[in-house]
Formats: structure tokens, sequence, C-alpha cells
């Protein structure tokens, strides 16, 4: 019996507990599917926490959902969400009455011998004691669901930093490419008189000029920036709550009420004397419409986390898309630069080309006027004559 491993799990969607016997090396899809088959919760909805607010992961066996210990033998819960709901509104009712605490509950002005009042009463403390575990144990799930969501908010934020700084280097590169590129076309329009020129070129220019313009729509994050700020602030007022810490100062209270009632009734002797149940019932009583209270408010803390929750949800996808669309525009514009800086060195090619040739033709016209007779290097003829000193130069037709 010592070794075996049980599971207990709170559906907070009913504030039931269903509790498993793990079989060796089970897997935890095997143990979701026994959930579904308890609580009518799909497997794909189903979302299993631990105190921590760590989700139970899917590539360990289910053994993961207990802790080696005295402590996590039979005491540790794993808590139940449903995923395709986000307001948890009961209604939730308290755990029955047994049949001793429910006859004094119908008339507690019943007169019992002590000796049987003792163990009725006796019952009735160890039922105000649970329904504040009740409560204790649903408020650990609540506690459990406001770690999770702190852990998403953790996820967001690392995220949204990523976005920023993109979006950010992505505007810094296109302030960069648009003023490099108005010099180029202006120093290009400066020398198209007299130097190089290329519609094809310059047109492709000024296609990349609209293009970088198209980009700057990818740095624009305003609308999501917004709603996260938003969802921040609706955390941090969450945290703030009141209802987000315990509320079960008066059940408390009561129970503690419940134990010295009964230790006053444990020290009269046994004799043939008869009491009611007045005061017990009185606190029982007290202890239900408590516990009624502090559960309304706790499920409704707990729906408006879930709902926080499921916007972070529904805006990580838009995140990492804004995150792609800027990385492809970044990439766009980083590949349009690289494109025009080469057609630049290729435009200073063709300029030193021509420049060469230039200087080939001026050397060779020098040369002809400064030494009038025929160059020691030019071929005889057989019929005599010398060649033209300018008939070995290339012709414009030649390239």
């Amino acid at each position: 019996v010592l070794f075996l491993q049980i599971v207990h799990i709170l559906n907070m969607t009913s504030a039931k507990i269903v509790s498993f016997l793990l079989h060796p090396e089970e897997s935890l899809h095997s143990l979701q599917i026994r959930i579904e088959f308890e609580t009518g919760i799909s497997t794909g909805n189903q979302e299993l926490l631990l105190e921590t607010g760590i989700c139970l992961d899917p590539r360990k066996p289910a053994s993961q959902c207990v802790i080696d210990g005295v402590r996590g033998w039979d005491s540790y819960m794993v808590y139940l969400f449903d995923k395709s709901k986000t307001v948890y509104d009961g209604p939730f009712a308290s755990r029955s009455l047994s049949d001793c605490v429910n006859y004094i509950v119908q008339d507690s002005k019943i007169q019992l011998p002590i000796p049987q009042l003792r163990k009725v009463w006796a019952e009735a403390v160890h039922y105000v004691i649970g329904l504040k575990e009740d409560y204790s144990r649903l408020f650990q799930g609540q506690r459990a669901a406001m770690l999770s969501l702190l852990r998403y908010n953790a996820n967001l934020i690392k995220m949204k930093n990523n976005m920023v700084s993109a979006s950010q280097q992505l505007k810094a590169k296109l302030e960069f490419f648009h003023q490099s590129i108005r010099l180029d076309l202006d120093r290009y329009s400066d020398q198209m008189a007299y130097g190089i020129s290329s519609e094809k070129m310059l047109k492709a220019w000024k296609e990349m000029e609209e293009k970088a313009s198209q980009c700057a729509q990818a740095e624009d994050i305003g609308y999501l920036d917004e709603q996260i700020m938003a969802l921040h602030t609706e955390i941090v007022e969450l945290q703030k709550s009141p209802y987000a810490r315990r509320q079960g100062e008066v059940m408390e209270s009561l129970e503690q009420r419940a134990i010295d009632l009964y230790k006053q009734l444990k020290t009269r002797p046994p004799d043939h004397a008869y009491s009611d149940s007045t005061d017990m019932v009185k606190i029982i009583v007290q202890t239900v419409q408590s516990q009624d209270r502090v559960l309304k408010e706790l499920f409704g803390h707990l729906s408006k986390l879930l709902g926080c929750k499921q916007k972070i949800i529904d805006l990580l996808p838009k995140i990492e898309v804004a995150l792609n669309n800027i990385k492809e525009a970044d990439n766009s514009v980083m590949q349009m630069q690289g494109k025009r800086q080469r057609e630049i060195w290729h435009l200073l090619k063709i300029a030193c080309t021509q420049s060469s040739s230039r200087s080939l033709v001026s050397s060779s016209l020098e040369g002809t006027t400064s030494t009038p007779a025929a160059p020691l290097w030019f071929p005889q003829s057989s019929s005599g004559n010398v060649p033209h000193p300018l008939s070995s130069v290339a012709t414009p037709e030649d390239g």
C-alpha cells in the first residue's frame, strides 16, 4: 500500500475531487483519458496545473503529478481547468451532511444524551473543518491559475521586448536606407550629363525607394503595444485585488469556535444529562454561509484571471506574425541596400574602363606628334608604307 501512487485531481469547474491510482509508467495522455471519462472535459481542453502554476509536461509520465515525501503521498493536489471556458460561476454545492449532523440541523433544539451528543458534535466539527479545507483547496487552485497567468505574462513581455527591439532596428535601417538612396539618386542625376546613364538602373532604384516605404508598415506595432499595456494594467489590478488573498479568516474563527464547543462538551460528565445543539448548528450555518460568500468572490476573481490568460493566448500569435513581418522587411531592406551598392561598384568599374580607354587614346596621340618617325615596333609592309598610328586603337564599335 505504501508504494501505491495516488493522484488527486481537483476539478475547478465543479469544485469536486477525483482520485486515480496511477499504473506503473503510465503516460500523462492515458491519465487524461481517464480524467475525461470522469469529468467530461476532453483531453484537448484539459489544463493540469501544479501548485506552482506549472503545466504538466505531456512528454513525462503521469507520476510527475505525485511528489516524493510524506506530504506528497496523499495530500498533493493537481488542479484541472477547462480551456474552453473562461467563466466559472458554479453553482457549487457544499459537501453533504452526514445523517447525524443533518438530524441536529433539522431540529437544533432536540435533546440528546451527552455521550450521543459527543459523537454527533464530533462529526459536526469534522464537517466545519471540511468546509474550510474545501475553500483552502479551491483557493490554492486560484493561486495556481494566477501563477500560470504570470508565467504566460512573462513570456508575453519577452516576446513584446523582442518585437519592440526588432521594430526599432528596422526603423533605423529604413531611415539610413532612405537617406542613402536619396543621396545616390541626387549624385546620379548630377553626373548623367557627362558621365554614365542607365534608365533601367534608375527605375530600379526608384522602385527600391517605394518598396522601402512599404516596408515601413511592418514597424507599426502601436496597436499591439496598446493591447499589451492594457493587459499589463489589468493583471496588476488583479494582483492587488483583495480576492487574490485568502479570505478564510471567518471560516477559521468558526472552526476554532466549533472545536472549543466540542472540548467543553467533552469535559461534561457522561451522566444522564441531556442537551441541545443550538450553538453547534449556528456555527454550521454560519460556516456554510461564509463559504458561499467567499467561493462566489473566489470564482469571480478566477474568471477574470482566466479571461486575462485567454487574451494573452490570443495575443501571442499576433506578436509572432508581427515579428515575422519585421524580419522579412528587415531582410528586404538589407538585400536592396546590398544590390544598390553592387550596382554602384559596377558603375565605378565601367567608369574606370572608359577612363583607361581615353588615356590610351590620348597617349597614342601624344606619341604621334612628338615622334614624326615611325615607331620601331610597327611592322613594315611589303610596299614600304607605314600604317597610321591610330589604326591599332579600338574603335567604339569594338566595344
